[in-house]
């Protein structure tokens, strides 16, 4: 990357476990376009039967998947899913006839943990490894 080129995009771990409020932040001052990498968490936390996140979506009759894509969505947050299942791959289509109120998005935030689901980013091992994965 020469000086003239910037990052447009930027994924990070946004889950309503982990939030990244700050960092979010910190791209949207230079004009980085934030991507949620692991929105689901991967399922850890029992997050398809978080019991908030399944009275928001009992709210707006969506699953949990959906409260959470859509909340990623309001935030203008890229939002990629993994699915080989068609019915899921439907259901994350199906997030664009509602809007959460400001009172659940407030309610989602009580959720955050500020950790990472699956490693620390600052461990000094742990970026050893992430680098040492790229550069093999």
């Amino acid at each position: 990357m020469n000086q003239e080129e910037k990052p447009v995009i930027n994924q990070i771990e946004f889950n309503p476990f982990n939030q990244n409020y700050e960092e979010e932040k910190i791209m949207r001052e230079y004009n980085v376009q934030p991507e949620a990498w692991a929105p689901f968490a991967e399922g850890k936390n029992d997050i398809f039967h978080n019991e908030l996140l399944a009275k928001i979506g009992k709210k707006y009759n969506k699953s949990v998947a959906q409260v959470i894509l859509r909340w990623l969505v309001q935030r203008d947050i890229v939002v990629l899913t993994k699915s080989t299942n068609l019915e899921r791959i439907k259901e994350n289509f199906d997030i664009f006839d509602f809007e959460l109120s400001k009172e659940d998005m407030e309610k989602i935030k009580e959720l955050d943990s500020g950790e990472s689901q699956f490693f620390n980013h600052y461990d000094p091992e742990v970026v050893k490894m992430l680098n040492n994965l790229h550069t093999n």
